[in-house]
């Protein structure tokens, strides 16, 4: 199968994935076991039939012996292609289900935490995963913090959520004096993790560099892991793990919140006086 004999279908499901408000990743992760699957047979995916999906399935199980988030990964992108673009009900679709599996959390120790945050080397690494570890995010959440998204007159971040889910979450004292320390070394009018180059941060602020990456957060989280002589299987998701039990507030709620809320809110703008709590 050609890339070229693929562009169309994959064009049109990429579309179909963008009308459906699906993110970028996942429509990539989509396309991507779609693609597989038409490399595995040689043929273009609208071809195959549905025992010839059903066959790549048992492959995937008993050959790739591939992990259930994958295997899940896979079935969903199928879905969307043979239901919502090719519009076809294939019985195989509704029978595959990846087997459950159950494994208990890599959980660290805040004296385990100490010690890998005081062996990532470069100080926006280590101020954007410890602000991730005190307020429990996730590592995009972390990274594309922005300046006005801390609230230092109610002590609460903002935070632009996955599936555009805003919610605010407690800003503790000393995180917020980090915040201040590290900003006042670059005062980015955005970003509170501008990202470094090669050229140095000044370059990258003169020439919007963006904040912090995905994968350069994680491989300082690595390379920190690994000096901090720990023999755990963490990531940066491990941090969160000891958070999971605070107190989380969607934005634009004022009780407790409950297990599913979210809301969405507008930006803090540059003239709340929460978002120049940084100047301080």
């Amino acid at each position: 199968m050609t890339t070229r004999a693929m562009s169309p279908l994959r064009q049109r499901m990429l579309e179909d994935m963008q009308l459906r408000g699906l993110s970028a990743r996942t429509q990539e992760a989509y396309a991507r076991a779609v693609w597989q699957q038409a490399q595995h047979y040689q043929r273009r995916p609208d071809q195959l039939s549905d025992e010839e999906l059903r066959q790549y399935f048992l492959y995937l199980a008993n050959e790739k012996q591939i992990a259930r988030p994958t295997a899940t990964i896979a079935l969903c992108g199928f879905k969307f292609f043979y239901e919502q673009t090719l519009k076809q009900d294939w019985p195989t679709l509704r029978f595959v289900r990846p087997p459950r599996e159950w494994k208990l959390p890599v959980v660290l120790s805040r004296k385990e935490v100490r010690l890998i945050l005081r062996a990532v080397r470069i100080p926006v690494y280590r101020a954007c995963l410890s602000t991730i570890y005190a307020c429990g995010l996730r590592l995009l959440e972390g990274a594309r913090l922005q300046v006005p998204d801390v609230d230092s007159g109610r002590m609460l971040l903002h935070i632009h959520g996955k599936g555009k889910k805003d919610r605010y979450v407690p800003l503790p004292a000393p995180t917020l004096e980090l915040l201040r320390a590290y900003w006042r070394t670059h005062r980015s009018p955005l970003w509170l993790f501008p990202a470094p180059t090669r050229r140095g941060l000044k370059h990258s602020l003169a020439h919007d560099g963006g904040p912090v990456t995905r994968s350069s957060l994680q491989s300082a989280f690595r390379a920190a892991l690994k000096r901090s002589g720990l023999n755990k299987r963490a990531h940066v998701h491990t941090l969160r793990h000891p958070f999971a039990g605070s107190w989380v507030q969607p934005a634009g709620h004022s009780g407790p919140p409950g297990p599913s809320q979210s809301a969405h809110h507008g930006p803090l703008h540059a003239s709340d006086p929460g978002s120049a709590g940084l100047n301080h």
